[in-house]
């Protein structure tokens, strides 16, 4: 435990000393929110700004965080201590959650206190919510640092997957303003599933359909990420 609490404190420091995960998860969906002030119904971009906020960490700065490490043999040389690498990747993951729960709260107080959309109506559904689909985006990250082979790789495929992700799945613009090709596209998206359940969520109708297809999801993306997985 106190090796865990130690490597998650000492990323979690990596990740706010990082500009650009600072700046794409904490201070960027807030300022697409002062973007978007002006229009009638901004509570429907809360939900997809939180969700965006969750890929941006798990499926773009995860994959490339751990293909470093595996590049310049972190992994390799815990695996001789008596830390575990599955410590590593534990307190990267509370790393992230805690950095993604740091943009929400930005997010959601910003659209609350400074705009006046109205709280959660179920914040307990809208926790559950959010975990879920931190983990789900974990576990696709995971999977993209198991197949990348390097550390700039795993950054460029997570950058292409989260990026057409982001807009088709309504998490960057509301699905309702996309095309009809488009958003039929997005149907088949696992980010859609957490907007959806963040959006419901927030509005006080969740959905429990909506919670067991992201738990599948994150069952899956976990399967494959520890069968594909090299620590090396």
């Amino acid at each position: 435990m106190r090796a865990f609490r130690s490597l998650s404190g000492s990323e979690l420091r990596l990740l706010f000393r990082d500009p650009g995960s600072l700046f794409f998860m904490v201070a960027f969906p807030a300022m697409l929110l002062v973007l978007n002030s002006g229009s009638d119904d901004l509570e429907i971009f809360v939900p997809g700004y939180l969700a965006m906020i969750l890929a941006i960490g798990g499926i773009a700065t995860l994959p490339a965080v751990m293909g470093t490490y595996r590049e310049r043999k972190v992994l390799r040389r815990l695996a001789t201590t008596p830390v575990s690498p599955l410590v590593l990747l534990t307190g990267q993951i509370a790393a992230q959650l805690v950095m993604g729960l740091a943009g929400a709260v930005i997010v959601g107080g910003v659209a609350v206190l400074g705009f006046g959309v109205a709280p959660p109506a179920h914040p307990a559904a809208l926790a559950l919510a959010f975990v879920l689909s931190a983990l789900m985006c974990y576990a696709i990250g995971f999977v993209i640092a198991a197949v990348a082979p390097r550390a700039r790789t795993a950054e460029l495929i997570g950058l292409l997957v989260m990026f057409p992700m982001i807009f088709l799945a309504g998490a960057a613009i509301p699905r309702e303003g996309l095309a009809g090709e488009l958003r039929e596209m997005g149907e088949y998206l696992p980010l859609t599933q957490a907007v959806t359940a963040l959006r419901d969520s927030w509005a006080g109708t969740p959905s429990i359909t909506t919670f067991l297809l992201i738990s599948g999801i994150i069952i899956l993306g976990t399967a494959l990420a520890v069968a594909l997985f090299r620590w090396e």
